[in-house]
């Protein structure tokens, strides 16, 4: 197995690529032993047992193929960003939220958006109506993102946003509230998910047809790379592949096929791999078979790193690192028994955590039944915090490596997912196997199996089919209040009447032709938000020239 830096040994290791990572990276404060006061070393091999050539068979931390983690610190260094996933309501209660978060010690931003956000409608359009800040917040205009993100500093703090069709639009209103903040931009750093293709696998919120929305998809890859150094251009999901029923192995398969049409659309738009490589991002789950979870991330980095390497050509290590997101499973979730999902979520944020994450969410007790209460948002968090300073897992680097179990585990899921990579390739790639209802007919066929084997009783779901209980007490729920969708129409319409609405006939007539020609959007779309267009609007425009997306027939 070819290594980066030719470490052989431990002791090798140890005094060059960790070494020199600490120097520029310090490690955490305090001392890493257990509660006997045993030492606790960065990392461990068979050397440590007396055993045979490890690097042979596994490699080393912050070294291709990057099994054990992306860094030669890992956690030692610096804990994983703690992102609590959160918005709901208007931007006013949103903006609520975040500054609770923040103050409760998390350490990054993630967005949800609304229905009508994510497909480009205004919160007053029909189509809108009764979805208004139920699922996200309602995001229409740039005076929504100046509110959700009233006095907090762009600069001092990474935001996720989980939007896909309408990606480069919310890209857009980030960099133009930035720049009225007078941020860096070099150092305005965070992710848009930017994934349409498993929108088509297994989500829906698509507009447009593959073609403008691959275009969407790689402008915002150029104009990040020549704008915005440290943002993640896009995040690759098997996050919602998974929570549609599909098996461990199918979410890294379909998300790494996923991946290639991305990469391949890059380099046919002009881009060089290692000039976009480092800034891809991925998205996984995190279910409760524990160990299984383990190895998938596990094997997830290493197959990544392959394909990187060895079919784009990288040059750069950092273009062969996996860096991802983990979300705890929210379909695992049970309206029955709702505290035993914090036991779940613990199970899950450990699966993430010893595999190697860069960042995590973890999901509130109540989510099956509403949008999270602040006191079940604050145990998620707590949660991982518990995990990160009293736990013990994030004082060694991959933790499970070497065991005889999950090292099978990864094995076997690197295998079987490259065979469900290479049928798709002979199907046509990613995109001609979704025309073709290959995903989609998979991860039903995994969802159906999965149920029947709960419905008879082969697989137990506690509180739910097994250790029942008669009468069960459901704890308070959020509700969205008419109210606040009324302020939300009324700040939309306020908007619309108090700017220049002649220079918003110009605009909506700029970037028709824009999206006409091959000029990249984003500087257009920017343009277009400051003079504050709206998202409806600017989707109008955009359906008119690109058509929009019906759904593929699965038969």
């Amino acid at each position: 197995m070819a290594q980066s830096n030719g470490s052989n040994s431990k002791s090798d290791w140890l005094q060059g690529n960790y070494s020199r990572t600490i120097e520029k990276r310090p490690e955490r404060d305090y001392p890493f032993d257990t509660s006997d006061g045993f030492v606790v070393d960065p990392v461990y091999t068979p050397d440590d047992q007396n055993g045979g050539d490890y690097m042979e068979q596994l490699g080393f931390p912050g070294e291709f193929p990057f099994t054990r983690g992306i860094q030669p610190t890992m956690y030692r260094g610096r804990l994983w960003t703690m992102r609590q996933y959160a918005g709901f309501g208007d931007a006013e209660e949103s903006n609520e939220r975040y500054r609770y978060l923040l103050s409760q010690g998390q350490t990054g931003l993630s967005v949800a958006f609304d229905l009508p956000t994510q497909i480009g409608y205004d919160s007053d359009h029909p189509m809108a109506a009764g979805e208004v800040g139920k699922v996200g917040v309602a995001i229409a205009s740039l005076a929504d993102m100046e509110l959700l993100m009233k006095d907090i500093s762009l600069e001092k703090v990474t935001t996720s946003m989980t939007i896909n069709a309408t990606g480069a639009i919310l890209l857009a209103f980030y960099v133009a509230l930035a720049k009225k903040q007078g941020a860096d931009f070099s150092k305005l750093g965070g992710t848009t998910q930017n994934d349409i293709l498993k929108e088509y696998i297994a989500r829906g919120t698509y507009i447009f047809p593959p073609e403008g929305s691959m275009r969407l998809i790689t402008d915002v890859f150029v104009y990040c790379k020549d704008n915005l150094p440290a943002w993640n251009t896009i995040s690759i999901s098997g996050y919602h592949m998974r929570e549609a029923g599909c098996t461990a192995i199918q979410e890294v398969a379909f998300t790494f096929a996923n991946a290639i049409a991305y990469v391949e659309a890059a380099l046919g738009a002009g881009l060089k791999f290692d000039e976009f490589a480092p800034r891809l991002s991925f998205f996984f789950a995190s279910f409760t078979n524990l160990l299984e979870e383990v190895a998938k991330f596990r094997a997830a980095r290493r197959m990544w790193a392959r394909l990187a390497k060895e079919r784009f050509g990288a040059k750069e290590p950092r273009s062969m690192m996996l860096r991802f997101h983990t979300q705890t499973g929210g379909s695992t979730l049970t309206a029955q028994q709702p505290e035993n999902n914090i036991v779940r979520t613990t199970i899950q944020a450990l699966a993430a955590i010893m595999g190697g994450t860069q960042s995590l969410h973890t999901n509130s007790m109540d989510e099956a039944l509403s949008l999270p209460t602040e006191k079940a948002v604050q145990i998620a968090l707590r949660t991982q915090q518990v995990i990160g300073f009293e736990s013990g897992v994030a004082d060694t680097i991959d933790p499970l490596g070497g065991s005889h179990y999950v090292e099978e585990l990864t094995d076997r899921i690197e295998e079987e997912a490259t065979k469900y990579l290479d049928k798709i390739e002979d199907i046509g790639g990613a995109l001609r196997a979704i025309e073709g209802g290959f995903q989609q007919r998979e991860i039903q066929e995994a969802s159906y199996r999965f149920q029947m084997s709960i419905d008879k009783h082969e697989r137990t779901v506690v509180g739910v089919n097994d250790f029942c209980t008669d009468e069960e007490e459901r704890p308070d729920i959020i509700r969205v209040r008419p109210e606040v969708v009324k302020r939300q129409i009324d700040r939309l319409n306020k908007v619309r009447a108090e700017r220049d609405n002649t220079k918003t006939e110009q605009l909506l007539k700029t970037l028709e032709a824009a999206a006409k020609s091959d000029t990249n959007l984003m500087p257009v779309l920017i343009e277009c938000v400051e003079n504050y267009l709206t998202i409806g609007e600017i989707c109008q425009v955009l359906r008119g020239v690109f058509g929009e997306q019906r759904e593929f027939m699965v038969f």
